[in-house]
């Protein structure tokens, strides 16, 4: 098979830079299973040291996130790349070769988890922006999303990997192989050709001094909406990912005592989501978006919520689960399936005047053409329907409470017979299922 041609394809340090970022990936998914797996299982640590394992590994990234960003920027990216993974291949061999010695205790993999974090974000921050730095404006998303489909297809692939190596050669010695992948991940980053060159400071041009440029980029960062917008959420969901994996893991181990594979499993098929999200990202990019005032995102978010309230979630309240999701299934069926006749029904059949439509017609006018009524003596259609059966009251009122379609149903006939205009009705159900059929068997059919 050969190598697609063309774009970042034909970037030799992009295409070492993914290659070795890949194999780290794939390696940092083992050690993600394997260290916790260690301190539970091998360790036997306590509820207490367990969580805290997760808070020592997170916690860098609250401390030296904004600080790693002024450094960053001061020095050459590659280098640091380089460096952090080089720090943390070292520091997770000491890990097999303390256990391999008896001589590991919890304590160790604290301290290690907390230094490996602090390489961690370093390595991260000279990563976000040393790929802008690295190639073209135009193929920074198709470089970020090639990467983040690999590192996707890591969090699917590396803990299935995890669960075979545990539970081969225990967790101590999988974790050999993320040091492995780091090492690799750097003997890549040394061969790229690219090379930086670093702000230069002099007498008339001074280097800042470092929490003034940390409050600048905070303030940067607070006072813009989107950008504040995305450090909460990415915040919020770090913080419960990380709360829920600490207590997750464990309850797994302890409580269900699943085996190592088993618990690799379910980590790899919650992670299978994001390989769909890096495969569309390019094309959803491409899209326009939706601007909502304030007032309609305000109604979307409010309407949102009282589905999720009054239709999807009292059913999981008082019914058991399986029973729950069934009825909501065929609630959406029934309910997409009246939606789905009441609108072909309404707009295709025999008696439509697509064709009359004029140039010079308005809206209304438009609308008259071209939808039709049907059942409006019923009062169990409207019901059934909503007043949907009102078609054309309901396109041309449509901020008019339903129940007052039948009244507004001879005002809107008068005046279409003024203006010379048709006024479709389709008699009941039975009928107006009948015309739209005739009409798409005539369409079906041969000129």
């Amino acid at each position: 098979m050969r190598r697609p041609q063309g774009g970042l394809w034909s970037h030799p340090d992009f295409v070492k830079l993914w290659t070795g970022q890949s194999i780290s990936e794939v390696g940092s998914q083992v050690s993600q299973l394997a260290l916790p797996w260690l301190a539970a299982v091998g360790l036997h640590a306590s509820p207490f040291q367990f969580s805290l394992l997760g808070v020592l590994g997170f916690m860098p990234f609250i401390l030296f996130a904004l600080p790693a960003g002024v450094w960053v920027d001061r020095l050459r990216r590659r280098y640091i790349l380089i460096a952090g993974d080089a720090a943390r291949a070292v520091l997770l061999i000491i890990i097999p070769i303390l256990w391999a010695t008896h001589e590991l205790r919890i304590w160790h993999l604290l301290v290690l988890q907390f230094v490996i974090g602090v390489f961690t974000v370093f390595f991260d921050v000279a990563y976000q922006s040393y790929l802008p730095a690295l190639v073209e404006r135009e193929h920074l998303i198709d470089g970020n999303s090639k990467i983040q489909l690999t590192a996707s297809i890591a969090q699917v692939g590396g803990p299935n990997l995890s669960g075979v190596l545990i539970a081969a050669i225990t967790a101590p010695y999988a974790i050999v192989v993320d040091a492995v992948s780091f090492i690799v991940s750097s003997v890549f980053m040394i061969s790229m050709r690219h090379r930086e060159e670093p702000p230069k400071y002099d007498v008339s041009n001074p280097r800042p001094k470092m929490w003034p440029q940390v409050k600048e980029g905070l303030d940067w960062v607070v006072k813009h909406p989107w950008l504040r917008a995305i450090a909460a959420c990415t915040a919020t969901s770090n913080f419960f990912s990380s709360t829920l994996f600490a207590i997750m893991l464990l309850y797994m181990v302890r409580f269900l005592h699943l085996s190592a594979y088993e618990v690799a499993a379910v980590f790899a098929v919650g992670s299978a989501g994001s390989i769909v999200a890096s495969l569309v990202t390019g094309r959803l990019n491409k899209w326009q978006p939706i601007v909502l005032s304030g007032r309609k995102r305000t109604e979307l978010i409010v309407c949102k919520a009282l589905y999720l309230g009054l239709v999807v979630l009292p059913p999981f309240l008082f019914l058991p689960v399986l029973w729950a999701a069934t009825a909501l299934v065929l609630f959406h069926f029934v309910f997409s399936w009246v939606l789905s006749v009441v609108f072909q029904v309404a707009h295709l059949t025999p008696g439509m005047d697509f064709e009359g439509v004029r140039a010079g017609d308005d809206w209304a006018m438009h609308q008259v053409r071209t939808t039709a009524d049907f059942a409006t003596r019923s009062r169990l259609a409207s019901w059934f329907t909503g007043g949907l059966n009102h078609q054309v009251e309901h396109h041309l009122f449509p901020n008019v409470a339903h129940t007052h379609y039948p009244a507004l149903r001879p005002i809107v006939r008068a005046a279409a017979m003024r203006e010379g205009l048709p006024s479709h009705d389709l008699g009941g159900v039975v009928s107006a299922v009948r015309q739209h059929f005739v009409l798409l068997k005539a369409l079906g059919s041969p000129a």
